[in-house]
This record gives C-alpha cells, sequence and structure tokens, in this order.
C-alpha cells in the first residue's frame, strides 16, 4: 500500500485476546486444539508471550458472571481475569494486560484497589475492560432479585466510574516520602479523601494503595449502545467493540469522535479496537479451506444454543429451522442489544432462516482471511479509512494466532505500519496516551 507524502502514515494497534482455543464455540474439538486451553496455564502463558515477541500493545481477557448447560465450553471452566493477569505480569515485561470487570457486581473500592495492585504489580501495564454484565442470569449469582434494567446499569457505570477514578487520585504522585531520617513516610497534604455520596454509592476513601508508574490503569469499555458510547465518551482511554463492515465501523468511529468533541476531550485521548478473527494461509484457498474445517465441527444444535445465548438462553429450538428468523420481540434488548439489534436487523435485511442465522452466529467468518499480504492490506485499510485504531486479535482456528504474530506483523512492520519494539514501558506509553495528572495537584 502506498502512502501519500503530505499524510503520515497511522499506526496500527493491537491486542491479543485470551479466550480458549482459538476459532468457534466448538474449535476445542479440533485436532490441533488444546481441547482445556481455558484453564491451562502453559497455554496461557505461551500465548502471551508469543504476543509479546510480536510487540502487542496488549493481552485482552473477557469474562462472564454466569454459566448454565448450554453455555459456550470455553465459559463453562475458564481462569478469573484479574488472578490471570496478576500471574502473567511475571511471565511478561512490557505487554499491557487489560482484565473485564462488571461494575453492576462489584465495589468500587474493591475494583480500584485490585486494578490498582495489578498496576504496581506489572509496573504500569493495567487496564480494565469495563462492563455492566450482558445475562440476566447474573443477578441470581450476587443475591439479587433482578438484573438491572440496560439504561439503569449504564448510570451505575458511570458513577461506579466517577468513585473509582477518584480513589485512584487518593495520593499525589510524590506523596510517598519515606524519609529515614527525618520519621517522615508521608506528605500529609497530598493525601485525600474522596467523600463520594452519590446515588448508588457512598465511598469515604482514601484508598490504601498509591499511583502507579502509568498514573492509573487503562480504562477499556467494551459494548457499542448509545449508553455504552456515551459512558466511553465521559471516561475511557480505549474502546473494545466490533463492526461488521467497514461502513458500519467509520460511522462509529465518527459517532464517538463527536462525543469526545462535545465533552472537549481530543480526539486522540480514546483509542478504538475493532475485535476481529484471522486466519493465514499461504493461500486464499487454504485459507478458506481452514475456515470451512473449523466451521464444520459446529452442529446446528450447538449453533441453536449459541444464537439463543444472546437473547437470555431463549430456545430457539421450537421453530423451523428452514423458516425465516422467527418474530421475538424485545427479547434480548436488555442484554446484548448492540448485538441482538444487528442480528434481527441482518435476518430481516437478508431474509435469512432461522438456520443461516444460527450458523452465522456460531460459526462467523473471520474478519480478515487470506494470505499475509491480503490480511495486512486489510488491516491497513481500516485504519487508515479511520474504521478503527486497532485490532483485538484472535485466531479463526487454534492455529491462526501464531500465524498472524509470525506472519502478518513482520509485513506491517516492514511497511512502517507497526512498530518493531516498544517506545516505552507502561500501556498507556503504547498506546499513546497523556500521562493523567492527579486532579488535586491541577489545584494545588
Amino acid at each position: 500500500m502506498s502512502q501519500s507524502t503530505t499524510n503520515p502514515q497511522r499506526q496500527i494497534h493491537l491486542g491479543a485476546i485470551i479466550q480458549g482455543a482459538s476459532g468457534n464455540m466448538s474449535a476445542w474439538r479440533h485436532p490441533d486444539a488444546i481441547a482445556d486451553a481455558s484453564i491451562n496455564v502453559d497455554f496461557v502463558r505461551e500465548l502471551a508471550r508469543e504476543a509479546e515477541n510480536a510487540k502487542f500493545d496488549l493481552l485482552f481477557v473477557a469474562d462472564g458472571l454466569h454459566i448454565n448447560a448450554k453455555s459456550i465450553p470455553h465459559f463453562l471452566n475458564r481462569f478469573e481475569p484479574l488472578t490471570l493477569l496478576s500471574a502473567l505480569a511475571f511471565a511478561t515485561t512490557r505487554i499491557g494486560l487489560v482484565g473485564t470487570l462488571s461494575t453492576s457486581y462489584s465495589d468500587p473500592f474493591t475494583v480500584a484497589r485490585q486494578f490498582s495492585s495489578l498496576d504496581h504489580l506489572s509496573d504500569g501495564r493495567a487496564g480494565w475492560n469495563v462492563v455492566t454484565s450482558p445475562l440476566e442470569g447474573s443477578a441470581k449469582n450476587f443475591s439479587r432479585d433482578k438484573h438491572p434494567e440496560h439504561a439503569l446499569r449504564y448510570r451505575i457505570a458511570s458513577e461506579f466510574l466517577d468513585v473509582t477514578k477518584g480513589l485512584w487520585d487518593s495520593w499525589e504522585d510524590d506523596a510517598f516520602v519515606r524519609d529515614k531520617a527525618s520519621g517522615v513516610f508521608f506528605d500529609p497534604d497530598k493525601l485525600h479523601a474522596l467523600d463520594h455520596a452519590g446515588e448508588f454509592f457512598s465511598v469515604a476513601g482514601p484508598l490504601n494503595i498509591g499511583r502507579s508508574r502509568q498514573g492509573r490503569p487503562i480504562l477499556f469499555q467494551a459494548g457499542a449502545s448509545d449508553d455504552g458510547k456515551a459512558v466511553a465518551a465521559s471516561h475511557a482511554d480505549a474502546i473494545y467493540t466490533r463492526q461488521e463492515t467497514i461502513g458500519l465501523a467509520q460511522a462509529f468511529y465518527g459517532d464517538v469522535q463527536k462525543r469526545l468533541a462535545a465533552l472537549g476531550r481530543a480526539a486522540g485521548s480514546l483509542k478504538i479496537f475493532q475485535g476481529i478473527s484471522v486466519i493465514v494461509a499461504d493461500s486464499a484457498v487454504q485459507a478458506e479451506d481452514q475456515y470451512r474445517e473449523t466451521a464444520r465441527l459446529v452442529t446446528i444444535e450447538n449453533a441453536l444454543d449459541y444464537l439463543g445465548r444472546y437473547f437470555d438462553h431463549h430456545d430457539f429450538s421450537q421453530y423451523p429451522l428452514d423458516a425465516p428468523f422467527p418474530d421475538i420481540g424485545e427479547l434480548g434488548s436488555n442484554q446484548f442489544r448492540s448485538t441482538t439489534d444487528a442480528i434481527k436487523r441482518n435476518a430481516a435485511e437478508r431474509r435469512l432462516t432461522l438456520r443461516e442465522v444460527a450458523l452465522e452466529a456460531a460459526t462467523p467468518r473471520p474478519s480478515f482471511l487470506g494470505t499475509p499480504e491480503q490480511v495486512a492490506d486489510g488491516l491497513q485499510a481500516w485504519v487508515e479509512a479511520r474504521a478503527t485504531d486497532g485490532f483485538i486479535v484472535r485466531g479463526g482456528t487454534p492455529l491462526a494466532f501464531t500465524e498472524f504474530a509470525r506472519k502478518v506483523v513482520p509485513i506491517l512492520q516492514e511497511r512502517g505500519a507497526y512498530r518493531r519494539d516498544y517506545a516505552g514501558t507502561t500501556l498507556r506509553e503504547h498506546l499513546g496516551l497523556d500521562y493523567p495528572v492527579n486532579r488535586y495537584a491541577l489545584t494545588a
């Protein structure tokens, strides 16, 4: 791809998702798969090292709080994100460590302390992927009678983030003097209690851990709903999202930029990552064959269960498979809203049958499939078109991530679209984000 001499080339950001055997929900059955990858520390450690050797910005761990017998196999038996990332902090030296945690079923003080601890353990590489938990069944695991409604969850999340960010500012950067001669351990003028009293939380503070090398953990927000984008524009450093086409991604990107401008935030202060699946092979035909081989592992029964998860585990087996996708009203609107809206819209526009919808959902074609050069071209096209700032990469087969790291990344580096080495030591530096000045230091 040629570059204009007047427009500087946009640099691609890359993250690697840790999510069991790569591919679809049945990828654990693939001959090349490690069947227990979701709970196999050796597998996770090797993936982390591959990503770090390829100079990825970050590792990304998704999570959920409710399962049943129809859940995706990876969800049934997997590591808790913060525990896993704390272990990986000592198995890696540079790559960022981003974990998912819910604002609907957590406490701000505890969360602030946990992620700040990870940030110190990793010397400034921690990030929190903020979610509100989409699954209705989550409430029953936390002594709750009812899962909060979608808009309410995001109101809670916004205040939760206000509190957490306030707690992370409890100590100014140079508050801990530790002067043995004078006996002064800290400067009391640089310790600040939060004393927050809001609609959902009452938190006095201060937090019992100081600021890290990168100031505070990086904040990701996952989702594409209007409520989610509003929270991201107000609080986040990055967004993890998924759009099916470059046009939809451009519209999402543009909407977020308008929201940032309306809040007085600079365009570069929030990075957008598209979640993608990749398959890399020596030819496009071989890549297609690899996709079909993995897709064949998913039965229609598996696919119906997979589809049902997005709609509160609705039983789709009750409908004729080859009839049009059924009218299920607003089912799923309080869960994966942007995903369920997209599924229903796509089914209506393309006049898909239930069978087609279920199989497409459970065995999605990788976003980027082909030769290393074709995949590299595709990634650059999205970034240059301002459809995204980077990608959270998942292999479309159990070996695809390794092929991507070994064959696609070097092409991007050769083209000047991706770093050859880390320029800094913190996740904030990897993402090119400014250091967050302590709010109290601003008024000192």
